[in-house]
């Protein structure tokens, strides 16, 4: 398994394994070729035999350049349970850390048990705080049906040790 920064050639796949995880909000296949582009830096890709299997993407906020937003995680349905995403998200901080971000945030929605756990794993390893507190309702959807996020915000965290 590689985990490596995703080329533009790479967004075709991001798009279809998020489409296929049947949970993830899908965004246009314009915006994971963009992402390739213009976020590799800040986003991972895994790949078996070359081919994507697995995606993390994130950017640093614009207004807290200590901080990282983690956009979307994604693992193929055939790599899922073996700790696929969450050495992605490893991957991830420690090349971020190395570049002086010290706080990882992302949003997850109450009935996503597995990412909660992944966060929470992920903070006890590198020894930081979790926070947890409400971001967005479902008012701020539009449409219905969508649950709200709860923002998650580790750190301050450096290296996995």
């Amino acid at each position: 398994m590689q985990l490596q920064e995703p080329s533009l050639t790479d967004g075709p796949e991001l798009w279809r394994i998020a489409r296929d995880s049947k949970v993830l909000d899908v965004n246009s296949p314009y915006s994971y070729a963009l992402w390739c582009r213009d976020f590799a830096d800040t986003s991972v890709v895994a790949r078996d035999g070359g081919r994507p299997c697995g995606f993390v993407t994130g950017y640093v906020r614009p207004s807290r350049p200590d901080t990282f937003f983690v956009w979307q995680v994604a693992v193929d349905d055939a790599h899922r349970g073996q700790g696929l995403a969450r050495r992605m998200l490893d991957r991830l901080g420690d090349r971020l850390a190395a570049r002086g971000l010290r706080f990882m945030e992302a949003t997850v929605t109450p009935d996503n048990k597995a990412s909660e756990a992944m966060f929470a794993s992920f903070a006890r390893a590198r020894g930081c705080d979790l926070t947890r507190e409400p971001l967005f309702g479902p008012e701020h959807f539009p449409g219905g049906g969508h649950e709200p996020e709860v923002l998650f915000r580790i750190g301050p965290f450096g290296p996995a040790t």
